[in-house]
């Protein structure tokens, strides 16, 4: 089973490097559907990275006003490709591109109106990066640093990526990175579940959702906890505190 899991780690990383060899030899409209979809966003992310530094360095502030007009340009273009003949699977990947290139947009506007001039500034350090070094990618934000997890996720749809999830991606990667966990708080309804794992499709990561129930005992969180270190995997207990203190 460990073998099977390199081997599937090995690939992912294999498939992201000739997806980004494949993207300056077609146009981009094509290169999207020859893609798979995990592969289309996390490469789409990595030259969108490499960009943004590119025009902060160069241009400062006024270079992402222009670099601001190259990415919706982009999104046109896709959303071009939504409205046109497609197979189920191609409109399923495009519609998670869309939401995290329209994303990734206005976080450029964003940094444009706050003048945002430095590779260095908060306003930039603060966002998910990806970056390609030494044959694997990297997931940056702030001082935390990823490797990506290559976890082969399927077509799945992302989530519309507000304000508050930035905020709470932030929060959570801070805390990943000192090796602890995040306890996202609020009414029901409002997508904390979901919001975590979105967090681990960014990082290509296994997310096991479990709903807690009062008859949990310390055996079966012992389990959990087992098949988590062996795979390498995120667990989100929900409703987490039903479970006795006790038991924890």
């Amino acid at each position: 089973l460990g073998l099977v899991q390199t081997g599937m780690k090995n690939a992912m990383r294999h498939q992201l490097a000739l997806a980004l060899e494949g993207l300056n030899q077609c146009e981009r409209t094509e290169w999207v559907l020859q893609w798979p979809g995990q592969v289309v966003i996390a490469v789409g992310q990595v030259v969108w990275t490499a960009e943004c530094e590119e025009s902060l360095i160069e241009s400062g502030s006024s270079g992402l006003q222009a670099y601001v007009q190259v990415l919706h340009g982009q999104l046109m273009d896709i959303v071009g490709l939504v409205q046109g003949e497609l197979l189920p699977h191609q409109r399923i990947n495009l519609g998670a591109l869309i939401t995290i290139e329209l994303h990734a947009r206005d976080v450029v506007q964003k940094m444009h109106e706050d003048g945002v001039s430095a590779v260095t500034d908060f306003e930039w350090m603060s966002q998910l990066r990806y970056y390609w070094e030494d044959e694997d990618c990297l997931i940056k934000q702030v001082d935390s640093v990823f490797t990506y997890g290559g976890e082969y996720l399927g077509n799945t749809s992302r989530l519309v990526i507000t304000t508050l999830t930035d905020r709470i991606y932030l929060t959570l990667t801070g805390a990943l990175s000192m090796y602890q966990g995040g306890a996202p708080a609020g009414p029901a309804g409002t997508g904390k579940t979901e919001t975590c794992k979105d967090l681990a499709k960014a990082l290509a990561k296994q997310c096991v959702v479990f709903n807690c129930q009062e008859g949990l005992n310390f055996m079966a969180m012992a389990k959990f906890f087992k098949g988590l270190a062996m795979a390498g995997a995120w667990a989100c207990f929900d409703e987490f505190n039903r479970i006795d203190e006790e038991v924890l």
